[in-house]
This record gives C-alpha cells, structure tokens and sequence, in this order.
C-alpha cells in the first residue's frame, strides 16, 4: 500500500469504482483488505459521494500479491530496471542493474516517488526512494538524456506512532458506517472485521511548538524545493497558512487487525524527530506515545505530463509509457487509473491495435488523462469531483455502467464479471421498462403524496422519482407491482431517475465535446506559424502539443477568437491534405 493505510474518498472513490468496472482488482482487494468503510458526503447527493475503506496493511499485499501471481500469462521478474534500450526513437526493453536485457515491444515506467528521490527530517537529508528503500538514480540520469521537462515534487508522511501507548478512552471514536458501501461491483459487504478509528486534535500548546522550530522543517528551512500538494498540507503548512485556527483534527487509523502500528493522519511532517515527538505527545490522548517510525518529507523527479498524448505514451518515442507519481499526480488511486490507461494502451501498442481513450464525459479516468496532458501541473494532482463537468453522470454508483461494456468490448473484463454484468443491465432495463409502462394521474399522484401541477397529464413511475423527496419504496408502497424489483435495481434506477432531467440537458454538451475532440490536430501541426494568436499562447500551444480542440480550449490562457482562428487553420490543412 502507499503511505496511507486507505483507499477511496472523494473523487479517488470515483477512480477505485471505475477501475474496479474495467475489471482492475484494487476495488476487490480493498474490499477483502476493508477493516473500515465510509462513505463519504452520504447526506448529500450520489453525484459527491465517495466511497473510502481503512485498509489492513498486511492482509492487503497478500490479497494484491495473490492476485498478481495468478494472473494469467504474467510473469513476474525482481530488479533494478537502470536503463531503457533504445532502437532510434523506439524504446524495446529495459536492463537491469546486474546486467540482464528485457526486450519488449513496449514499456510501462512507473516510479513513484524514487526518481533521485531524497528523505528530509529536519535538516537531515538522505537518499530515498521511501524509508528504508534506496532511490533510483541511474534510471533517472538515463531520462535525463531524453530531454523530456522534468521538475520536482515532494510529499509527506506523519510520524507512525504506537498504539499500545495511546490512551484511546480519552479520545473520541469514530465506527465505520452501519451499513457498509464497499468498492467493486462484485462485492456487497466486507470480509475483515471492522473496527473503530480515535478522533483528537492538536492546540495551541502544539502549534507553538511548531511555530517556535519552523527554521528546523527541512519545509520552512529551505532544504527543499520540490512543491507539495496543497489539499494535504504538512502541520508546519496548516499552523502557517491558518494561523487563525487553534486546532486541526487528527484521525488516528490502525494500520492492520494485528498490527499496533497508528497512522495519525492529519500531522504530516519534516520536523526533526526531537520536535515531532515534543508536538506529537502536546496532542490529547498521545502524552506517553512512543513513535515507531519518524514522519518525513521526501523529494523526487516528475515528467512534465504535457510531454505525454492520450494514451499517457510519451510523444516522439514509440513503445514508452508513463504512469503514476512520474506524471506529477499524487495518490495510490490516481496512480492505479494511470497504470489501466498505460497499460492497456501499451498492450494494444505490442500487437498493433487502434489505442484506448477515455473522454471527460465518460469517466472521471478520462478527466484526470485530459487535465494532465492539457494543462500539466504545477504541485501534485489530486483528484476532485470538482474537476468534472459531467459529475452528475459520472457517478461512482454507476461506473459499471459507464465502462464495463468498454472493458468488455477491449477483452480486458474476465467471464464472470461479464455474467454478473449483463445480469445487472437486464434487470435495469426490466425495471426501467415496468417503471415507463405505468401511467399516474394528476390525482393518483396526489394520492402518492407529491405535488405536481394539475394539467392532467400522466407522469411515468420513472418521472416520479426524479420528484424531490421521492424514494422508490414510496412509490412501490403505493403500487405494489413494482415491489418484485430487486432492492439493488430499485436503489440504482431512484439514483438515475434523480438525475435523468438534468443529465439529458447535460448531453448537449457533451455531444459538443465529442465533436471537439473528434477532430484531431496533427503531431506536425505547426502553432508558432498561426497569425493572430499572441506569442504567448502560441509557446504554450507548441508546449502542451494538445491532440485535439477540446485540449485545445483548456489551454491557459485560451480565447474563443483564438480557438476559431485555429480551427480555420485546421480545416484549411484538411483541405490541403484531401486535394
């Protein structure tokens, strides 16, 4: 698992549910590794909700490891991967740090945060891809040679502390949800015992004593350069950047069933280890903690994602792919769609098939592709339902839905999840089907208890539970016909109907983003030699490279005019080409 022992939340729920429908097993290892499921924004609509799990730390790689191992036709090899062999501008394998060559047709690079990375604690540095484990270095001197635009990153882990020595009964417990949502659609409930999480918070006593060894952070002492992710701020940042607050809260999660072992999340670091324990034990609750591993800062190499097309393929090479941490991105969950997108792209590459895309409309995999291509990063990307214009439809409810029929059609989701599949869309559509066959009057609808305007017209059972307040049990309590629908069915067809009214509006736009991105701007396509587009935009057109006009339009700094006269240009090229 990554530095946090937990998977999901909101917008990486998203990814984990989407995943899990193109038949990915980080949802169903999460589930069997589940010791605590939440879903997140549970009273507000299912367009926001985000499913999260604490995890077990061991029963997860051992449900991962077992996974992989039975994987048909993988094999899986153990080394330093040093260099890339290259045929001109192809790459066709790798070697390994004892010397061993794998050739490929295509290769997947995806390094965490071990490219040159480097451990801060305070004003002491070291070479690290993780604690414990050495970076990458001649790996990362080897892209040096590609001339690819890189920069640096950081992120940061809180101190691991002992649970054994907090004193959990003066703290406030948090349980998991009673009635548990888990992550793949094969799943319906979890399979470890769940367990509680403590809740404290830091004070003043605290925040003085971060306040007082700022110069200290390797942060705040200028050790480091690389730029950290704004949502998940280090406890030297928020005691800075909210110096107005006299508290932040900390959850304290037990890293496994049989592990002592508690993540407090919430006080990521880079204090030396004497301050972390001082402000670590100023916390209610953890005043005898003993620290079992220091929190730290660590730095390492990106690729500026801007140098990668559609397929997360880097442009000008054939047969390299990046995924994960090297493309700017924080997450385990990011970091997991970016491996499907990669790989898929890069399998279909080795046997000379069409590529693989995802669109901002379909997925919110397609929106993390498109926001990294076309507009790059400038701290870790993380991802948000904000992000999508489309979120109303793209739910983590309905990620099967959306993507399994594509997963199916590319040969990437096994028989039994077709099965399971097909099953589900059956029902849905019998049930939508017995929902549209029901005529309600004006005054049978009264009878239901909802108001709607007295014009005589009769409204389907699917149009009365795009009613607010309205359930499907309400509607079946009244018309007992529809109480043979499935509870699993009844809930996804109330979730679609709420939404169908604005959906509907919605697809206009996205019929128009499909339009935009159906026309396709060649590699050659020369921005610099447009006139009437300011300089400015035209080096950051000629930098972002975008592979369509809908990438285009998200260019900084883009104006309509600006995007006419390229779409002119566009079409005259076509023209051009056809004659």
């Amino acid at each position: 698992m990554s530095c946090n022992p937990a998977i999901g939340g909101l917008g990486k729920g998203h990814l984990v549910r989407e995943i899990d429908a193109m038949d990915g097993v980080m949802g169903r290892v999460a589930d069997k590794a589940g010791i605590q499921f939440r879903l997140l924004n549970r009273r507000k609509g299912p367009a926001v909700q985000g499913p999260r799990a604490q995890a077990d730390r061991e029963i997860y790689r051992s449900e991962m490891l077992r996974e992989t191992i039975s994987a048909e036709n993988l094999e899986i090899l153990e080394g330093e991967v040093v260099d890339l062999i290259l045929e001109g501008d192809r790459v066709t394998g790798v070697v390994l740090a004892e010397g061993q060559r794998i050739s490929s047709k295509s290769v997947v690079l995806t390094t965490g945060t071990f490219l040159r990375g480097v451990i801060h604690i305070g004003d002491v540095s070291s070479p690290g891809g993780r604690m414990g484990d050495k970076p990458s270095v001649r790996l990362a001197e080897r892209i040096d040679s590609f001339e690819l635009p890189l920069g640096r990153l950081k992120t940061g882990t809180p101190p691991r502390l002992d649970g054994r020595t907090i004193d959990w009964d003066t703290l406030h417990s948090q349980p998991g949800d009673d009635d548990p949502v888990v992550f793949s659609f094969l799943n319906k409930l979890p399979f470890a015992r769940q367990i509680s999480c403590g809740i404290t918070h830091t004070n003043e006593a605290t925040h003085d004593i971060i306040r007082e060894n700022l110069s200290r952070s390797a942060m705040y002492g200028g050790q480091i350069s690389g730029v950290g992710p704004r949502y998940c701020p280090s406890i030297e940042d928020k005691v800075v950047r909210f110096a107005d607050k006299t508290s932040h809260q900390v959850f304290l999660e037990p890293e496994g069933l049989n592990d002592t072992t508690v993540y407090p999340n919430g006080i990521s670091t880079s204090l030396p280890i004497d301050i972390q324990e001082a402000y670590v034990r100023s916390i209610e609750g953890l005043s005898q903690v003993q620290i079992v591993q220091p929190g730290y800062a660590i730095e390492y190499d990106y690729v500026d994602p801007r140098s990668l097309d559609l397929r997360l393929a880097v442009k000008g090479m054939s047969g390299f792919f990046l995924a994960g941490q090297i493309n700017g991105t924080t997450g385990y969950e990011e970091a997991a769609a970016q491996g499907l997108v990669a790989g898929l792209n890069a399998a279909r590459h080795a046997v000379d098939q069409e590529p693989v895309h995802f669109s901002r409309s379909d997925s919110y995999i397609g929106v993390m592709i498109d926001d990294l291509t076309s507009r790059g990063v400038t701290e870790p990307y993380r991802m948000f339902t904000s992000r999508a214009e489309f979120r109303l439809s793209l739910r983590a409810d309905n990620a099967d839905q959306r993507l399994t029929g594509k997963g199916i059609a590319l040969g990437c989701v096994a028989e039994a999840r077709q099965r399971i599949f097909e099953d589900k869309m059956d029902r849905l559509a019998a049930g939508r089907s017995m929902l549209d066959s029901k005529g309600y009057s004006s005054s049978e609808i009264k009878q239901i208890g909802l108001m709607a305007s007295q014009d005589g017209a009769r409204r389907t059972g699917y149009q009365l539970l795009a009613f607010p307040d309205m359930s499907f049990s309400r509607l079946a309590a009244y018309d007992h016909d529809l109480a043979v629908i499935d509870d699993d069915i009844q809930a996804q067809l109330e979730r679609d109907a709420l939404y169908a009214n604005y959906i509907d509006r919605q697809q206009r736009d996205v019929a128009a983003l499909k339009k935009d991105e159906a026309l396709q701007i060649p590699e050659d396509f020369d921005f610099l030699r447009i006139e009437g587009l300011s300089n400015e935009l035209k080096m950051k057109l000629n930098t972002a490279r975008p592979v369509n006009l809908a990438q285009a339009s998200r260019v900084d700094g883009m104006t309509p005019a600006a995007l006419t006269l390229i779409l002119a240009k566009l079409r005259q090229a076509q023209r051009v080409k056809s004659a």
